[in-house]
C-alpha cells in the first residue's frame, strides 16, 4: 500500500513535531518545509530528522512554496507556521500578518494549481475571538481580535473558508484554543512558569516577573491537539471545528499548581512588571468542543494538574545538572 504524504509548514515547532511522531506512527511519509537560515533550530524534531526530508521554502515567497508543493505532491498539508507568540506581534505586525496571511494564500493558491485533491489544515486560533462575544466560543462565534496575531489568523483563516467554498477544495481550519507541552517556547506563559519554577526550586532564581495573573484561558496538551488536526483531514466532508478542553484556568491558577507540586507558596516569589501587561487585554478564553467530540470523537486526554506537572516535572529534568551559568 502506497504511504500517504504530508507536508507540514513549522515542523520545528511544538505541534510540527508532535504532529510529525503521530503521523509517523501511522505510516505517512513526512516532509517539513522551513525557512532558509545559516542554523535552523531543530532541537524539536532532532530525534526524528533521520525519518522526515526537510525542504528550503519561505511561506511570503509564494514560488518557493509552489515549488516545494509541486516537488512533494502530498496528499495533505498541514500549515502550521506562524509568527506565533502574541506579545511579539506588537512589534513585528508587518511580518505577522505577512506570514499569518499573505503566507496561507500562498499555500492555498498553490495547491489550487497544483492538485486540488490535496487536502489542507489551516492553524486558526482562539485569539481571533479576542474580545469575546459569547462564552463559550464556538464555530459560529463572531470574532474580535485583539492583537495583530489574532488579525493575522482571522485572515488565514477567512481565507481558507474562502478558498474552499469558490474552488471546491478540501480545505479546513481547527481553531484551537491555549495548547502547551514541555516543547513550548520559553516566551509563551505557560513555559515561562514551569520552567522558572524548577529555576527556583533547584536554588537558580529567586523571582518570577508576570504580568496579567487574572486572564483565563482553555489550556490543553499539544499530543492531543494534532490527533484533531490529523482527524479532520480524514473526514468526507471539510469543515471548521474548534479545538478545546471546555475548561478554563487562570494564569494565577497555573502558578498555584506549579508552585505548589515543588512545595512552594507562588505568592513569596511572584513579581508583577507592568511592562508585561498586553496593549489590549483578552482576559477569557474557553471552548465549546461539542461539534469536534460529537461528530470527530475527539477529546482531550490530558487534564490540567497533569499538563502543568508534565511540564513541570521536564523542566526540573532539563535543568538538573546544569550550571546556573548555562541557564537562561
Amino acid at each position: 500500500m502506497k504511504k500517504k504524504k504530508a507536508l507540514i509548514t513549522g515542523i520545528t515547532g511544538q505541534d510540527g513535531s508532535y504532529l510529525s511522531e503521530f503521523l509517523l506512527e501511522k505510516g505517512y511519509k513526512i516532509y517539513g518545509i522551513i525557512r532558509r537560515t545559516s542554523s535552523p533550530n531543530i532541537e524539536r524534531i532532532r530525534h526524528i530528522i533521520d525519518k522526515i526530508e526537510i525542504s528550503d521554502a519561505d511561506l511570503s515567497d509564494f514560488s518557493s512554496v509552489l515549488r516545494a508543493i509541486k516537488s512533494i505532491k502530498p496528499d495533505e498539508v498541514y500549515n502550521l507556521a506562524a509568527m506565533s507568540y502574541v506579545p511579539v506581534s506588537w512589534k513585528e505586525p508587518i511580518l505577522t500578518v505577512d506570514i499569518g496571511g499573505l503566507g496561507v494564500i500562498n499555500v492555498l493558491e498553490s495547491i489550487r494549481l497544483c492538485d486540488k485533491k490535496i487536502k489542507f489544515y489551516q492553524a486558526s486560533s482562539s485569539e481571533m475571538f479576542g474580545k469575546v462575544r459569547e462564552s463559550p466560543q464556538n464555530e459560529n462565534t463572531p470574532f474580535y481580535p485583539r492583537s495583530p496575531y489574532g488579525i493575522a489568523k482571522v485572515t488565514g483563516h477567512w481565507i481558507t473558508v474562502n478558498y474552499r467554498e469558490s474552488f471546491n477544495m478540501f480545505a479546513v481550519s481547527g481553531i484551537c484554543f491555549n495548547h502547551e507541552s514541555p516543547r513550548r517556547g520559553l516566551e509563551f506563559v505557560s513555559r515561562k512558569i514551569s520552567y522558572n519554577v524548577a529555576k527556583i526550586k533547584l536554588g537558580m532564581a529567586k523571582e518570577l516577573k508576570m504580568g496579567n495573573l487574572n486572564s483565563k484561558r482553555d489550556w490543553g496538551f499539544a499530543g492531543d491537539y494534532v490527533k484533531a488536526m490529523w482527524l479532520m483531514l480524514q473526514q468526507d466532508k471539510p469543515e471548521d471545528y474548534v479545538i478545546a478542553t471546555g475548561e478554563t484556568h487562570s494564569v494565577k491558577e497555573f502558578l498555584e499548581i506549579a508552585f505548589s507540586y515543588v512545595n512552594l507558596d507562588y505568592r513569596k516569589y511572584i513579581k508583577i512588571d507592568k511592562n508585561l501587561l498586553r496593549p489590549a487585554e483578552v482576559d477569557l478564553l474557553i471552548g465549546d468542543a461539542t461539534k469536534i467530540r460529537t461528530k470527530l470523537k475527539w477529546k482531550p486526554e490530558v487534564k490540567f494538574k497533569e499538563l502543568v506537572k508534565m511540564m513541570v516535572d521536564a523542566d526540573l529534568k532539563l535543568l538538573s545538572g546544569k550550571k546556573k551559568e548555562e541557564i537562561i
